[in-house]
């Protein structure tokens, strides 16, 4: 005997088994994430902008007296004493610099990050932070190198003021002069720079993955203390030769990279390429867990205003 059909109404909705919906759900997941937003390069550039400038102020001005002790070391040569007096030497010049170079940094990176990231495939996702954190690194250069030089030679106790430094260094050397040991900034920052972010993204994600959510400040801060360290001991013999050439002035002793690399291994061995390691990592690793928690931390603000305004 046959049974009755049932009576499926217009408004019903057919039931699938939970292993079909499940695929259907992530499909619709899927689908809704590539339907985002459209990318706005100027949104992210702005947020970037913000974040990054209030990061690198605020990491600078905690941190200064370490980066001073750390230049110290490396520039002192064979067995010179190290200075301990002036440690906020060249602090509110190196802030005019800081702070519109860790903005042009992250407003840099944040818009190259996100558009590689939508254009190649997800699992090289670290070859999307590498390349990002090298264009964000070549990009705020310009305003890094003159920076850098003129907080190291006063660090040094070459000068006494921000604008009597560039304006004797300028005098002297030429304008070519604020650009000293350019080479070998790029040569330390670029990888620094890449190898950094992308240690930093790569276990966010991870992290992520793992926890089944987004991380909170104590969580990015305990990720970038140690992208920070581990990236500040790598490249210490790359941030010794940049700091040697920096403080050189018109000695010229020192004729290029490579040159700078056989004098100091011939006239100091080549432990001392790595002068200055113990407060650099030290340094790069608080910097790191400060900078990135309160990157994070600004990014979530700014992009909360910006929503609230389209609303």
């Amino acid at each position: 005997m046959d049974h009755p059909m049932p009576a499926v109404s217009a408004k019903s909705t057919p039931t699938f088994p939970p292993d079909v919906r499940k695929c259907t759900s992530q499909r619709e997941q899927k689908k809704s994430f590539k339907e985002d937003k459209p990318f706005s390069f100027l949104h992210v550039f702005w947020e970037g902008l913000v974040a990054g400038g209030i990061a690198g102020v605020v990491v600078e001005a905690a941190l200064y007296p370490i980066d001073t002790i750390k230049t110290r070391l490396q520039a002192a040569h064979g067995g010179g004493k190290i200075v301990l007096k002036g440690l906020y030497s060249g602090l509110a010049g190196n802030l005019a610099g800081v702070l519109p170079a860790s903005a042009i940094f992250v407003g840099v990176y944040e818009p190259t990050k996100q558009k590689l990231l939508k254009t190649i495939p997800e699992n090289l996702s670290a070859f999307a932070h590498l390349t990002a954190g090298a264009v964000g690194g070549a990009a705020s250069s310009l305003v890094r190198v003159p920076t850098e030089v003129v907080k190291q030679r006063m660090q040094t106790g070459q000068f006494a003021s921000a604008p009597d430094a560039v304006q004797l260094i300028v005098t002297k050397e030429g304008f070519k002069g604020l650009y000293a040991g350019y080479g070998s900034f790029l040569l330390r920052d670029l990888p620094f720079d890449a190898i950094q972010f992308c240690i930093y993204e790569q276990l966010r994600i991870g992290y992520k993955l793992a926890a089944q959510r987004d991380l909170n400040d104590p969580e990015n801060a305990m990720i970038g203390a140690f992208s920070g360290a581990i990236t500040g001991a790598i490249t210490t013999p790359l941030d010794v030769i940049k700091t040697r050439l920096m403080v050189q002035g018109s000695a010229n002793q020192y004729k290029g990279i490579f040159d700078c690399v056989r004098t100091v291994i011939r006239e100091e061995g080549t432990p001392a390429l790595f002068k200055g390691i113990g407060p650099r990592v030290l340094w790069i690793g608080i910097g790191g867990s400060i900078f990135f928690a309160i990157l994070e931390r600004t990014k979530q603000v700014v992009a909360q205003t910006h929503t609230r305004t389209e609303n």
